[in-house]
């Protein structure tokens, strides 16, 4: 009779906290930007979005301040819960720092969302504390001056123009508290044409395990695969993306958020 209580309890308590999680999972969908909002903002592009679990370290960001188009993606420590949390901290931080600071320079708006996200978490700095915080990579796009101007942590940006690939490298540290100091993030500039192809994302997709082997995609076959479609319409690519990446893992669990934006400039 106690067994089938404690089971009676127990069966509850799941169906609850999976009810939080939807609840919560629909909370953090709606402080992602809408498909109508990226369009206005972006033009022809996509978002490969394939949270692990019902709610996503992962995260997308997408503004337009005057003539400047503003663009996140970023990798939250952990996925599921503890990510979704540092995730709405990220949303909600770039929405305040971006609002207020008179900046167009990434590097700047990384360093004043480093502050804020070991502020919030009470991080000094000291090695014994947790490495909660975010891996991103933020690009401002200048549509006048025909300007990228990209700050990375930890995650690159990749340009294709003329079929090759340009690989903008980020600084090898996380938005948050660093085993080393807390040095400032870098800016890079690049000119960009029109017909230029971006992609920026997470590590999911190339970090997936899957394949004959059970091995990782690896950066790689990602940049390939990149190259071969890139002249496609964004939906054609998106769907390739995914198609590609549901093959790759056949049975496998996925072990990751996955997240890979692509647009044009026009």
């Amino acid at each position: 009779m106690l067994t089938n209580q404690t089971s009676d309890t127990e069966d509850i308590y799941n169906r609850e906290i999976v009810k939080s999680l939807r609840y919560a999972g629909m909370i953090q969908r709606a402080l992602l930007p809408s498909a109508a909002r990226m369009e206005r903002i972006l033009g022809e592009h996509f978002t490969l979005f394939m949270p692990k679990d019902v709610v996503s370290g992962d995260f997308y960001w997408v503004s337009r301040k005057g003539k400047c188009i503003f663009v996140v993606a970023a990798d939250c420590t952990g996925h599921g819960v503890p990510g979704a949390l540092m995730s709405i901290l990220g949303i909600s931080f770039l929405n305040e720092v971006v609002k207020t600071d008179c900046t167009s320079k990434p590097n700047r708006i990384l360093n004043k969302l480093r502050e804020k996200i070991m502020e919030a978490l009470n991080q000094t700095g000291d090695l014994s504390e947790t490495k909660d915080g975010m891996d991103l990579s933020m690009c401002i796009i200048d549509c006048e001056k025909q300007e990228l101007q990209f700050s990375g942590a930890n995650n690159p940006l990749y340009l294709i123009r003329d079929n090759e690939l340009i690989e903008i490298k980020p600084d090898k540290m996380p938005v948050g508290v660093n085993a080393v100091d807390e040095e400032p993030f870098s800016n890079n500039i690049i000119n960009i044409s029109r017909n230029d192809r971006i992609y920026m994302f997470t590590d999911g997709f190339p970090d997936q395990f899957g394949g004959p082997k059970g091995k990782k995609f690896k950066y790689g076959p990602f940049k390939n695969l990149l190259l071969d479609i890139h002249q496609r319409e964004m939906k054609q690519q998106l769907n390739i993306l995914t198609e590609t990446i549901a093959d790759w893992m056949g049975g496998t669990e996925q072990i990751d958020d996955i997240l890979v934006l692509g647009f044009s400039i026009t």
